[in-house]
């Protein structure tokens, strides 16, 4: 029988272990790499992504994301087309509101309530709940999101997103979008 001092050094450390589980991504860019990401300024505009979602079943899918955004001077508005290797295809539009005190507000059409969003030093970074769909297209389970975007000298946006789950982490999102070809 453990001795109620190793029972509460073992449950601190269990709680440590848990709550870094689904904790947010680092800046996936060194701070010599990093400039100041502003959603507002570098997210204007027409963009291509390319990226893979990961889980921890093994599950991975790659797809293309076609951005265009639009600043009124309080909301960024995201028109997000995902085009899925498989060949499912996916709309979604991201609001987010620039708030007196920096932050932003959003909301897309999957987020339950509304998204958190604010300026971590150069990085930006987004935290929502979203509820998924089941394969045939009912609603499914809720997670968690939670987004660092990082801009690179290039103008290059690298986009890293944990998903979680009761406090752990069950998958994660890696973007790269770059500004779109003029057309």
């Amino acid at each position: 029988m453990l001795s109620p001092f190793f029972r509460t050094i073992g449950l601190a450390a269990l709680l440590v272990l848990l709550s870094a589980c689904a904790s947010a991504p680092t800046n996936p860019l060194t701070s010599a790499q990093a400039q100041s990401l502003l959603p507002e300024r570098d997210l204007v505009g027409k963009s291509v992504g390319r990226g893979e979602f990961s889980a921890i079943n093994g599950t991975a899918r790659s797809f293309t994301a076609y951005l265009d955004g639009s600043w009124d001077g309080e909301t960024l508005t995201l028109v997000e087309d995902f085009e899925y290797d498989d060949g499912q295809k996916d709309r979604k539009t991201w609001r987010l509101t620039k708030l007196p005190s920096g932050e932003y507000s959003g909301t897309r059409e999957d987020v339950i309530g509304t998204a958190r969003g604010y300026l971590d030093g150069p990085t930006f970074r987004l935290e929502y709940k979203i509820r998924l769909q089941n394969e045939d297209g009912e609603p499914g389970m809720t997670v968690t999101f939670k987004d660092v975007l990082a801009l690179r000298p290039d103008d290059v946006i690298v986009n890293t997103a944990t998903i979680g789950k009761w406090g752990f982490k069950v998958g994660e999102v890696n973007l790269t979008i770059t500004p779109a070809p003029d057309s």
